[in-house]
């Protein structure tokens, strides 16, 4: 099932950046390029990196001009995101090209790579709720809040995994279809965002 395999990576991608807890550290992807492995491994890692950008910029005490630095390296990394769920896409698409849909199948209200990305998310909210519940400087009432949002983030991981799979083996076996929107963000293009081509004072 690929939910498990998901999981497995995103653990792996989430250990491996804090060895060093740094955003700007190197990544150093252990699976082939050519693999779907290899963009789990950098979709995690993608998304930990921002999840640690997120926590910088909200310092209530962040200098303007530092605040609007990471803001737009939020706003770059998160278009690295999207691509790398549109390359997760891209693989689906290619895999399940050469089935062929029964004539009662139905659309899924969003694709494989996007439930995946949630799935992600998942691992590190999983990841950073379990540090606050081993944290030697809060009262037991935290920890003990913390263990109950825990538990009710497993449980959502779980639900979410089995969704992942059935909605893979739906697809494999013609009861469901992909199909793809590619993004259409407008304010990063220069050519549809009013002050980057000039329409806008």
């Amino acid at each position: 099932m690929i939910s498990a395999t998901a999981n497995t990576i995103f653990q792996r991608a989430i250990d491996d950046y804090h060895v060093h807890d740094t955003i700007d550290a190197t990544m150093e992807n252990p699976y082939d390029p050519a693999t779907l492995e290899h963009l789990l491994y950098l979709k995690c890692w993608i998304d930990t990196a921002q999840w640690h950008m997120e926590d910088v910029v909200r310092n209530p005490d962040i200098d303007p001009k530092e605040g609007l630095y990471w803001k737009r390296r939020i706003d770059k990394q998160n278009q690295v995101r999207t691509d790398t769920v549109e390359y997760i896409d891209s693989y689906y698409l290619q895999k399940f090209a050469d089935v062929v849909p029964l004539t009662d199948a139905r659309i899924n209200s969003e694709s494989p790579a996007w439930a995946i990305d949630r799935l992600s998310i998942l691992a590190l909210k999983v990841y950073h709720m379990q540090q606050e519940t081993i944290r030697p400087d809060v009262s037991a009432t935290h920890i003990q809040a913390c263990q109950a949002k825990l538990a009710t983030l497993l449980e959502q991981r779980q639900d979410l995994s089995q969704s992942i799979d059935e909605l893979l083996k739906d697809i494999a076996t013609g009861r469901k279809y992909m199909k793809v929107y590619k993004q259409m963000k407008m304010y990063n293009d220069p050519n549809l965002n009013p002050v980057l081509y000039g329409g806008q004072k």
